[in-house]
């Protein structure tokens, strides 16, 4: 790559941060902190079926479009609502301090 060209954001690799796990309680998908992360923070965040889905897809590096594929290949979505929900999941994963990118 060359000096002048430009990445774009959604092209860099990005994961869950260290010290998050998911449970699940009966029904329910629960991120809870562990280690230091648990000295931090105080709360739990639930998830549904495909906020787990794609919170297990961002246990490695991975991009914004994998995580459309991703969700393309396992549920019956279309394309336009598969990146607006990934949008809005990594917006909240980035609004809680979740994501490291």
């Amino acid at each position: 790559m060359g000096v002048n060209e430009c990445i774009d954001a959604k092209d860099l690799g990005m994961k869950i941060k260290d010290g998050f796990i998911v449970n699940k309680v009966g029904s329910q998908h629960v991120v809870v902190p562990v280690g230091e992360a648990s000295m931090e923070r105080h709360c739990m965040i639930r998830l549904n079926d495909t906020g787990a889905f794609l919170w297990e897809q961002l246990g490695a590096n991975t991009t914004e479009d994998v995580l459309v594929r991703a969700l393309l290949a396992e549920y019956a979505v279309d394309e336009d609502t598969a990146r607006a929900d990934v949008a809005v999941f990594l917006g909240e994963l980035r609004d809680a301090d979740l994501l490291e990118e």
